[in-house]
């Protein structure tokens, strides 16, 4: 197992983060955000370079690339929350490509590899959704259930409202009259939802890293009582804190991703022990930033505080911290042969 990238995904990850740094300026996201807007042009520029695709097979219309590839991707866009649906995208090509029947796949992925359709995928309970990312503006919505099954539905085939969510950087929609709606997933969706936890952990992992950025930053400049506020050893204390969950969180991504690619008979422990640190990580790190740069962090004009909303969003979706958890022990206590606690 090796944790370092390759020259070309270092490549991807450079290209990557000098595009968004230019697109996806923080200026621009709060524009989006305020105006409820997702980014088309930027939406554009992001299909044309074939990023909605990077891990959907070639067959289906994609790169054919790995999750490894497509964590990087999710990293960066999660650093500079750029106003795009490409998260709940790759979560909706994920469930069709890993749990679809072959027509499916045939019917869905080309458009989502392509950029053409967006994608959104939920939790439901009894065919509703009480938020799903993306939703209004979803081409295809991929709905999973607490029994582990799942369905594939088009605009038109269940009642979509718009909603308010916590993160306006991108939309949100209420789901409901789904129950018999759509087609039913008939593969594997267990092993979808895995990948798609993947996804999601390296998210938070670039929030996180952009949250400890902008507040060692703010503690080095800010100044009280005539020094720097980062000189004072609860604020280091707390700074260096942020940076263990950062990097917690960062590695058991990594392997959530390489075992994806190169073990799946291990993804089932990898992605729940990833949701769970991201998760944990994400809250409390952008936590930490928002007490770190004090009352400014709770005026809109802040940016620290999106970082905050997109945590708790990311944090919840495909459940949270202490549900992986009691999921990993779970698995763990059946590799051991002994009886789960809890």
């Amino acid at each position: 197992m090796d944790f370092g990238l390759t020259d070309d995904q270092r490549e991807i990850q450079r290209t990557a983060r000098e595009l968004l740094s230019e697109r996806s300026k923080p200026e621009r996201v709060r524009e989006h955000a305020e105006a409820a807007t997702t980014d088309r042009d930027l939406w554009r520029e992001l299909s044309e370079l074939g990023w909605p695709g990077i891990a959907v097979a070639e067959e289906n219309g994609g790169q054919g690339l790995g999750r490894i590839e497509l964590s990087i991707l999710c990293e960066e866009l999660g650093r500079t929350l750029a106003p795009v649906p490409f998260l709940p995208s790759v979560l909706a090509a994920t469930l069709i490509e890993h749990a679809g029947s072959p027509e499916q796949r045939e019917r869905w992925l080309p458009g989502l590899a392509s950029g053409e359709l967006t994608g959104a995928l939920g939790s439901s309970s009894d065919g509703s959704a009480a938020l799903v990312i993306a939703a209004p503006e979803a081409g295809v919505i991929v709905l999973v259930d607490e029994d582990g099954g799942g369905r594939v539905l088009e605009p038109g085939q269940a009642d979509v409202t718009p909603i308010a969510s916590v993160d306006s950087t991108r939309s949100a929609g209420r789901v409901s009259g789904a129950e018999d709606a759509g087609e039913p997933l008939p593969g594997d969706v267990a092993s979808g939802i895995d990948r798609a936890l993947v996804a999601v952990s390296a998210e938070l992992v670039g929030v996180c890293e952009r949250a400890l950025e902008m507040t060692v930053a703010y503690v080095k400049e800010r100044k009280q009582f005539g020094v720097p506020v980062g000189s004072y050893q609860a604020v280091s204390h707390r700074c260096a804190q942020m940076l263990l969950e950062t990097e917690k969180a960062r590695s058991t991504a990594a392997f959530a991703a390489w075992a994806a690619d190169a073990e799946p008979g291990r993804l089932a422990e990898a992605a729940a022990m990833a949701k769970s640190a991201a998760s944990d990580a994400g809250r409390e790190v952008t936590a930490s930033a928002i007490q770190a740069h004090g009352g400014i962090a709770f005026t809109w004009e802040a940016d620290v505080h999106w970082l905050y909303k997109r945590a708790q969003l990311d944090a919840a979706l495909l459940g949270g911290a202490k549900l992986h958890r009691a999921r990993l022990a779970a698995i763990l206590a059946d590799h051991a042969g002994a009886p789960a606690v809890g």
